[in-house]
């Protein structure tokens, strides 16, 4: 039998936090599938094995603990796509206990990912989609009625996230206070997509309303997710709005589309009956077992939210954390500060084998951070390009703190597949330079008149030197290499 949407029913919120979590989780497995072996692999830029030979299993627990090769993580990642494809075939939809361990599993094997990513999963988004498959392994079967306390559950998860954001900006960069962050936002975030130069270019009042509008989604909307009908689900449509805009803006991985995603939990039945002609099935409760496990997590949601809670209230909130091993229930939040000036590493390799005045070197060119000055910035979200994220943060600071940074040019001077394989392309297709260098570039969006008499996006400035350049032969690569951490040099 079925019946029309109900207000105070939450049939449809339940359907679509199960496929979109399960679409979210699908990318972050085929994102571990195609990036996870040359960043954290056996030979990658921060090898497993050697992490877990310095680190206990129980303060990061991961089962590549006990399977630290390239095949336990191909395997796994694999294993992964086939779990959230699963999810979203909806094969299995009609049997709760055949949904609740595909999504343990997945969870269990992405937290595995996480744990041992160190810098590389360091990203505040990763938790937020721990937390929320740890969540939709309690949305149930859709021949039982939704449990609200799970709805809750994610709503508090929203909430944790928004209004974690909207206190850290406050109390973080002046900007934000005095309305002039996004006329720095557009230029200098990680990625720019191909609308930020026109975000950048927009007139004064559309960065100023911006910023207040970022408050207004932030500081006060998150209130009325836990307010009645249809407030809540007001609420919940102004932060789709909102994740809509700074999707549209910019590349954060999947920041915005996890945070709209779990947005969906405010909309009720009735709400949605007045926009969709949609019948559910009517069915029974989940059975008792079900519910009594539903009822524990909430209640250790409930006990672990109280450090969230404080940090909240803290004058000295932090912006992302985890108070446990598993990511569940945490800290978040995103730009606290916000980078007045755009730097950029432009790495080089020569053919030369020596290094002279006339001595021609070509650039690599990276998939999602600026090189070329006439590339249009492309549209990388919801995926993540881990190695330019890492890029950007590098460029503000000396490469002595980033290890992986030297390991990657030793990388690039063995001409490692794996590696090249994260770069947009390869100056040297046949065989490696004999040298690469890196230098530091400060770089800003070009004006409307210069892309259009010269089509760059971008102006750029040299800076000075990065990284010196070195060759596989370099005593000083080789010393830099054995004092890195984690890195190990026959």
């Amino acid at each position: 039998m079925t019946s029309w949407l109900k207000p105070g029913d939450y049939w449809m919120a339940r359907l679509a936090l199960e496929k979109a979590v399960g679409a979210l989780f699908l990318i972050a497995f085929l994102n571990a599938l195609n990036q996870f072996k040359p960043l954290l692999g056996e030979k990658g830029l921060l090898p497993v094995p050697l992490f877990v030979k310095a680190v206990p299993p129980k303060e990061s627990p991961s089962l590549f603990f006990f399977f630290p090769s390239d095949k336990a993580f191909t395997i796994c990642a694999w294993i992964g796509v086939a779990l959230a494809a699963t999810i979203l075939s909806g094969i299995v939809d009609a049997y709760t206990w055949a949904l609740f361990p595909i999504w343990a599993i997945s969870w269990a094997l992405y937290l595995s990912f996480v744990n041992v990513g160190q810098t590389f999963y360091g990203f505040g988004w990763e938790s937020i989609l721990l937390e929320a498959g740890a969540y939709g392994a309690f949305l149930g079967a859709i021949t039982t009625t939704p449990q609200i306390a799970v709805i809750w559950m994610f709503r508090w998860l929203l909430f944790r996230v928004m209004f974690g954001a909207g206190l850290i900006k406050q109390r973080g960069d002046s900007c934000w206070r005095d309305l002039t962050c996004l006329n720095y936002h557009y230029e200098t975030q990680p990625i720019p997509n191909p609308l930020s130069w026109y975000f950048h270019h927009g007139p004064r009042w559309s960065k100023k309303g911006g910023v207040l509008f970022n408050h207004f989604a932030e500081l006060i909307v998150p209130f009325g997710y836990f307010l009645p009908q249809p407030i809540g689900s007001i609420a919940g449509a102004l932060t789709i709005l909102f994740q809509l805009l700074i999707f549209l803006s910019g590349n954060l991985s999947w920041l915005n589309a996890l945070t709209a995603v779990l947005a969906l939990s405010c909309f009720d039945d009735g709400t949605l009956a007045r926009i969709l002609t949609a019948r559910v099935h009517i069915s029974h409760s989940p059975d008792i077992a079900f519910r009594i496990l539903t009822g524990a997590i909430a209640m250790l949601v409930v006990v672990l939210s109280i450090k969230p809670l404080r940090n909240l209230m803290s004058s000295r909130q932090v912006m992302n954390t985890v108070y446990n091993r598993f990511h569940f229930v945490g800290t978040y939040g995103a730009f606290g500060g916000i980078t007045r000036t755009r730097y950029e590493i432009v790495v080089e390799g020569t053919e030369d084998a020596a290094i002279t005045a006339s001595t021609k070197w070509l650039e690599y060119e990276f998939k999602g951070t600026p090189g070329d000055t006439r590339r249009m910035p492309p549209q990388i979200a919801p995926y993540h390009l881990r190695l330019d994220w890492l890029m950007w943060f590098a460029a503000m600071g000396s490469y002595q703190r980033y290890p992986w940074f030297v390991h990657f040019i030793a990388k690039l001077l063995e001409g490692d597949k794996a590696v090249l394989s994260l770069l947009k392309s390869n100056p040297f297709p046949n065989q490696p330079p004999h040298y690469v260098r890196a230098l530091l570039y400060h770089y800003r969006f070009s004006t409307a008149e210069i892309k259009k008499k010269t089509g760059q996006w971008w102006l750029r400035e040299p800076v000075g030197a990065y990284f010196p350049a070195v060759s596989l032969q370099s005593p000083s690569l080789r010393i830099m290499l054995q004092q890195m951490r984690w890195i190990e040099v026959e």
